[in-house]
């Protein structure tokens, strides 16, 4: 209830790094939790696969999914589940949180036509990796080299009515004198390329790490290198896990 009340967007226009173009920067990912090493939670959450010793994590292991405002590090939503649960499943209840005025910024593993319509619902703007083997037919070109293309739903009554996205590709050379380089491909859903051009949305695109210094911060700086949930039963856990993400919608800005 707590984390529900106080969750919300903090960052101002002032705020660096919040906003592009007039839009909210956003971003969501997941990421897991060490759960205490007791029989109760190894019940509730499971245990990850090692490929050492026992060929078991040594401790039981939460999920979370957060969605997570990029310029101020406040944590907008989450969602807590086992170790079984994936990503995408979780990640799936967060768009009750966004809305109109706001850039959500994903990674490969969750583009899906219908994960894609769930958060575009809600009047969100879109800017998600696409994996390399995801097929993109050219509909139209643009003159900054991105294209119109259409993502569907791989079964079911959604197929039939594929999902207009515009596409950019492009290529980070490697920094560290290897000669080696990453080819990326984006998603948008922001059309108009006069006004959101290619090199800046794949410029913008970086922007979503900062989701990953979020869980550094709860994981590392609020919880403590070396501590894990200390309950005793799963429901303490959940508690457990839901005060460190209520006490991470502190804006960065503030408490660093």
């Amino acid at each position: 209830m707590l984390f529900a009340t106080t969750a919300k967007p903090m960052a101002t226009e002032a705020t660096p790094g919040a906003f592009w173009r007039g839009l909210r920067l956003l971003a969501v990912n997941g990421t897991c939790w060490d759960a205490a090493d007791s029989e109760a939670n190894e019940a509730a959450f499971g245990r990850p696969g090692s490929g050492r010793g026992s060929g078991r994590s040594a401790f039981p292991q939460v999920r979370m999914a957060a969605l997570v405002e990029i310029g101020s590090h406040a944590v907008l939503d989450a969602e807590l589940a086992d170790c079984r649960t994936g990503e995408v499943t979780l990640v799936s209840r967060l768009p009750r949180s966004a809305g109109p005025g706001q850039l959500v910024l994903a990674d490969r593993e969750f583009l899906g036509a219908l994960l894609w319509r769930a958060f575009t619902a809600t009047g969100a703007d879109l800017l998600w990796r696409v994996p390399a083997n995801h097929v993109l037919p050219v509909i139209k070109q643009f003159r900054d080299g991105s294209w119109l293309s259409h993502i569907r739903a791989s079964s079911g009554p959604a197929r039939q009515e594929p999902v207009v996205v515009r596409v950019l590709a492009y290529r980070l050379k490697d920094q560290a004198g290897k000669g080696e380089s990453d080819d990326y491909r984006l998603l948008t859903t922001l059309l108009d390329a006069r006004r959101y051009p290619a090199r800046q949305l794949a410029a913008l695109y970086r922007e979503r790490w900062e989701i990953e210094s979020v869980f550094a911060e709860i994981k590392t700086h609020q919880r403590g290198a070396h501590a894990s949930c200390s309950a005793a039963k799963h429901p303490t856990a959940f508690a457990s896990r839901s005060g460190h993400t209520c006490w991470s919608t502190t804006p960065c800005v503030n408490s660093c």
